[in-house]
C-alpha cells in the first residue's frame, strides 16, 4: 500500500522495457512513487541488446488513473510501457506460481497428469489456450490432438510447427518463433505442448520455466 496513504488501492502488473543502464530502474520507481504507488516486486524477464524488459507489481490509490501511472513511467528516458494490466492482490509472484504447478503434478494421478499438466501451463503463463498433441498409432506422418483447452489455432498449422520446432533448444526460442506462443517437448513421453495468448509476447524468464516444468511433466508422466 502507498506509504501514508489510507483509502482504497489498485494493484497492477507493469512490463516496461527500460535501458540496462545503472539507475533506470531507479528512476521508474521514482516515477511511481511521484504519484503515490509503491512498486511491491520486480521481475527480470528478459535481457539482452543493451535493454531490459521487467516485470513490477505496483499499488496505486484508486484516485490514480492508469494512464497517469503509465504517462510518469514513460517520462523516464527510454523507457517504453509494453504492457499493463489488474491483478488481484493475493496473486502468487511467478517463481511461487511456478513451485505450486510443479507440487500439483506431483500430486496427481498419472493418468491424469497430462491434462493437468495443459491446465497448470495454461495457468502459470495466463494463456487462452493450451494443447497437448502426440503420434497417430494409425498414421506415423502426424500428431493428433490429445488434450485440448480454451480455443488453440488451426490444429495442422499447430501439429506442423510442433514437428518443425524440434531442432530448437528448450526454453531458449529464436527471433523466428512466434511471440505469443509458448511449447515443450516431452519426448520420453512422446508428447508435445503449447499454449498461447494474444495480449502480449513471452519473454525468456517465461519460456525458461515453460521447459524446466515440462522437464517435471516428462519425468513423471515416464514414470
Amino acid at each position: 500500500m502507498p506509504h501514508g496513504y489510507v483509502g482504497a488501492v489498485n494493484f497492477f502488473v507493469v512490463r516496461v522495457w527500460l535501458p540496462d543502464r545503472p539507475g533506470a530502474l531507479g528512476q521508474v520507481a521514482g516515477r511511481i512513487g511521484g504519484v503515490h504507488g509503491d512498486v511491491l516486486g520486480i521481475e527480470i524477464l528478459e535481457r539482452g541488446g543493451g535493454s531490459a524488459v521487467d516485470e513490477l507489481v505496483v499499488s496505486v490509490p484508486d484516485d490514480v488513473t492508469l494512464q497517469v501511472l503509465v504517462a510518469a513511467i514513460a517520462q523516464v528516458d527510454g523507457v517504453a510501457v509494453e504492457d499493463v494490466r489488474p491483478i488481484d492482490p493475493n496473486r502468487p509472484d511467478h517463481g511461487m506460481a511456478a513451485l505450486e504447478s510443479a507440487a500439483v503434478l506431483a500430486e496427481t494421478s498419472a493418468d491424469e497428469r497430462l491434462e493437468r499438466f495443459c491446465d497448470q501451463l495454461r495457468e502459470l503463463v495466463d494463456g487462452t489456450w493450451a494443447v497437448a498433441m502426440g503420434a497417430d498409432p494409425g498414421d506415423d506422418t502426424g500428431l493428433i490432438t490429445l488434450v485440448e483447452r480454451g480455443l488453440p489455432p488451426d490444429t495442422a498449422w499447430l501439429a506442423a510447427f510442433l514437428e518443425g520446432s524440434r531442432h530448437l533448444p528448450a526454453g531458449t526460442h529464436g527471433e523466428s518463433s512466434p511471440g505469443d506462443v509458448v511449447w515443450v517437448h516431452l519426448d520420453a513421453a512422446g508428447v508435445s505442448v503449447a499454449a498461447g495468448r494474444s495480449d502480449r509476447p513471452f519473454h525468456a524468464r517465461e519460456r525458461q520455466q515453460v521447459a524446466l516444468l515440462g522437464r517435471l511433466a516428462d519425468a513423471l508422466l515416464r514414470r
